[in-house]
């Protein structure tokens, strides 16, 4: 198996050239790079090796506890010792103070490397945003330390039996008693709702105290270890046995009169909770991209070296000389190349926060696209190992198996689609993103030969949507409309800044597939 080796390259030139993020006040090209080769080096020497022997593993519980894979609590524990955890944390509570751009460089090499412990991990940075959004001063001080050292980590518990993406119908109850809040119910789908990694879990809960809807949804924090050093009433009821991500535990969770502090106000529950949402969705956009860049990393070294039928000049041939092998490599890197440059797009857009509306459109785009390419790319992957791809020992069957929970969680895609169609394109975002769309075609229609129609057929699809008695029939097909679209122009970034890359012809090579409509 190919050992796995960062894109730092794609991953920086994305950010810095195409995805703006030179033009936000705080980017630091130098500093970013810097971050991300040390980043690199470490998930690389330290969490790549364990993916495919944890994903054998596995995750067991043991006595209400869950046991991490072997080697997974050392590693996390290095993890700690270099200060990652708290990358983007506040000074003022332990952390390094950074922005988002820089998590999002880090973010797609640790999903890289081990997807299993990335998702265990990678909700602390939403957690500290809902903490400083929404908690108390004492709230702060007393937990954001601890999820800046990574002595704590932090769990999202939304979804229940009976309550999936329509969180209306969310049961789990928090009653205030004698001054503090209890909180009662069970939660399911959990991702590291237990584990043995660090002392302390967090854990951020939708619960309902009243029984208006919506309305009656509050958030709470409800710390796995009370003051006292006494165990809250929070156990693990089982772990879920899933097709991919072996050795991150989803957990199914019962609180039965655990304590609870109350973030925000009563009633503000989904306004305090999307704040973790919002991160957790581009955060899983970037795991579709590095899954679609693992794949065209292994593919492509495989396919350099297998040697399968001749040439044209009747000479044996490598595999990337057959024109199909050729097109299915294309795409994977495309499919990898055009998500990383959606993702960071919307990320520099909601950090340079002149535009939210723009910023609101971009997510659900985003989080669809990016999923569905890496999906898309690991089982092209595959393909092109032919007989050997199916094998564990190449690594994209795993892959394969990893990517998919991405198109289901933290929304299903066809919510979003939903969203997009429906909610977002009849409001302000939607003239937000024609509003750049219009722009950025007019701009870019001398460097790519199809830009300059887009906005119009984009227009076209969006009159449709909205004069249609029922807009959701044609969510599918308006954000695969939309998502094409968008990748069009940013391939037009791309090339117009090609120069920059350490390797304009693969560039080249990708945009002139793109346009021919295979990579998007």
């Amino acid at each position: 198996m190919k050992p796995f080796s960062a894109p730092l390259d794609d991953i920086l030139f994305s950010l810095t050239h195409v995805a703006g993020a030179a033009g936000l006040p705080h980017w630091d090209a130098d500093l970013a790079s810097e971050i991300g080769a040390h980043f690199a080096a470490f998930a690389e020497e330290q969490f790549a090796p364990l993916n495919e022997p944890g994903d054998r593993q596995g995750c067991r519980l043991e006595a209400g506890r869950v046991r991490m894979p072997d080697g997974f609590k050392a590693a996390y524990e290095a993890y700690c010792e270099q200060g990652w955890p708290g990358l983007s944390a506040p000074e003022a509570f332990g952390g390094q103070g950074l922005d988002a751009t820089v998590l999002a460089i880090t973010s797609e090499i640790f999903s890289g490397a081990n997807h299993s412990l990335q998702m265990v991990t990678g909700l602390v940075p939403g957690a500290i945003s809902t903490l400083m959004n929404f908690g108390m001063e004492d709230q702060q001080t007393r937990f954001l330390p601890a999820l800046a050292s990574g002595e704590a980590l932090a769990t999202m518990c939304l979804t229940e039996p009976e309550a999936g993406s329509d969180l209306a119908r969310i049961r789990c109850r928090g009653e205030e008693q004698g001054g503090s809040w209890r909180i009662s119910g069970e939660k399911i789908f959990i991702s590291g709702g237990d584990q043995d990694l660090s002392p302390l879990i967090h854990h951020l809960v939708l619960a309902r105290t009243s029984d208006d809807g919506l309305k009656g949804l509050s958030l709470f924090i409800c710390p796995k270890l009370l003051e006292n050093g006494e165990q809250n009433r929070i156990s693990v009821t089982r772990i879920e046995e899933k097709m991919g991500l072996h050795a991150s535990p989803t957990c199914q969770m019962r609180f039965e009169n655990a304590e609870g502090e109350l973030i925000g106000r009563p009633g503000e529950g989904l306004k305090a909770m999307f704040t973790l949402m919002n991160h957790a969705r581009v955060d899983v956009a970037l795991q579709g991209v590095a899954h679609a860049a693992r794949a065209y990393d292994v593919a492509r070294a495989y396919a350099a070296e297998r040697i399968q039928g001749r040439g044209p000049d009747g000479k044996p041939a490598t595999l990337d000389r057959h024109a199909d092998i050729r097109r299915m490599l294309e795409e994977i890197d495309g499919l990898a190349l055009s998500g990383r440059a959606l993702a960071h797009l919307t990320l520099v857009t909601i950090e340079a926060g002149r535009d939210p509306d723009l910023a609101e459109f971009l997510k659900p785009i985003a989080k669809v696209f990016c999923t569905e390419a890496g999906m898309r790319a690991t089982e092209l992957g595959m393909q092109v190992l032919g007989g050997y791809g199916y094998l564990k020992e190449y690594a994209l069957e795993q892959a394969y198996r990893d990517a998919r929970i991405t198109a289901i969680y933290e929304g299903a895609n066809g919510i979003h689609e939903k969203a997009l169609a429906t909610r977002l394109l009849a409001k302000q975002p939607g003239q937000a993103f024609a509003e750049f769309l219009q722009g950025e075609c007019a701009r870019l229609e001398t460097v790519s030969p199809i830009v300059g129609s887009l906005y119009a057929s984009w227009c076209d699809a969006r009159d449709k949507v909205l004069s249609a008695q029922d807009p959701s029939e044609l969510a599918h097909a308006f954000m695969r409309r939309t998502a094409d679209s968008l990748i069009q122009v940013l391939w037009a970034r791309m090339l117009e800044k090609a120069h920059l890359h350490p390797d304009p012809v693969r560039l080249r090579r990708c945009f002139d597939r793109a346009v021919a409509g295979y990579a998007c």
